[in-house]
């Protein structure tokens, strides 16, 4: 009997656990990057390796969030939480509270805040959205509207420090998106330009990000890695400077390619240019292999390079 007993009360944890409306999820990927520079500094080989993991817990219209980071690197620093966030439904009102990154752009990078508060509404076709947060540099502000309109969608926020205005819309198959981020601060505004569609069964993509004298574009996106963070395959770019880039796709026996170029010009001896040739497919593993061919022409001689990296993914 006191066996029976103990076999229903684990049958019953385990079921609570089973029925718990939990997820986890993540990505790993893997990389080995070589680099061959033109001039006389050393050739690199790196291996290197990143992994994420996001917990999901749902009760009713309430979602709690926790994003894991930094556990590839776990035996020295330990792992991060990244994000930890709830969101819910009061009414009409959508409530994120908590502590997330904003993620990237073309013009800058991504950042992340603790204690934000972010509450929206939609009225009259128009969602309005009210941000907030306060840390250690004090509490930061913005009011956000969004909407769409004869095939354009638009959404302005007025910040703290300025502005930030967004377009978009299709006409006759091709796509066009606009992003400016304006500041009160004088020669410090950014904008890009963006169009996409088909031609002749390849996919074209053509962008123009534009910055003022006093300020740098700092995004991390198809057009290039300009976070300016240490690596080879991130490039600090100086004030004023402008990026154009340019992608050609297709698909090629169960393979994805593509072909970049991205011209960075506008400061005298600071200009580049780097040409990218990707190959992405997919294994039967579940993973997904993409290699990737750069080679950088810099103003600076010494700054040349060919590079080489081969990936290996996998998302759950």
């Amino acid at each position: 009997m006191k066996k029976q007993l103990l076999i229903a009360a684990v049958a019953a944890t385990m079921t609570s656990v089973a029925m718990a409306d939990i997820s986890i999820t993540g990505a790993t990927k893997v990389n080995y990057t070589t680099v061959d520079f033109d001039g006389t500094t050393d050739s690199t080989n790196n291996f290197t390796h990143a992994v994420d993991l996001a917990i999901t817990g749902k009760t009713g219209d309430t979602t709690v969030v926790v994003k894991l980071g930094n556990i590839e690197d776990a035996g020295g620093t330990g792992i991060n939480i990244e994000d930890s966030y709830l969101t819910t439904k009061v009414s009409d009102v959508s409530i994120k509270a908590g502590t997330w990154d904003n993620g990237n752009n073309a013009l800058r990078a991504s950042s992340r805040a603790t204690n934000k508060l972010s509450a929206s509404t939609t009225m009259g076709g128009l969602t309005i959205t009210g941000n907030a947060n306060s840390d250690t540099t004090g509490m930061g502000q913005s009011v956000k509207v969004a909407g769409s309109a004869s095939g354009v969608t638009a959404s302005y926020e007025d910040t703290a420090s300025g502005e930030t205005i967004k377009l978009s819309t299709a006409v006759a198959g091709v796509n066009v998106s606009y992003l400016a981020i304006n500041s009160d601060t004088a020669a410090s505004d950014r904008n890009v330009i963006e169009v996409s569609g088909k031609v002749g069964g390849m996919g074209v993509k053509v962008a123009k990000a534009t910055a003022d004298a006093s300020v740098s574009i700092s995004g991390d996106t198809w057009m290039g890695d300009f976070e300016g963070n240490t690596g080879t395959s991130a490039y600090l770019l100086s004030a004023g400077q402008d990026v154009t880039s340019i992608e050609v796709s297709t698909s090629m026996a169960g393979n994805t390619v593509k072909f970049r170029n991205t011209s960075v010009d506008d400061v005298a001896g600071a200009n580049m240019s780097f040409n990218k040739i990707i190959l992405t497919r997919p294994l039967a593993n579940g993973t997904t292999f993409e290699a990737t061919y750069t080679d950088l022409d810099d103003s600076l001689a010494a700054n040349d390079s060919s590079t080489l990296d081969l990936e290996l993914a996998v998302k759950f």
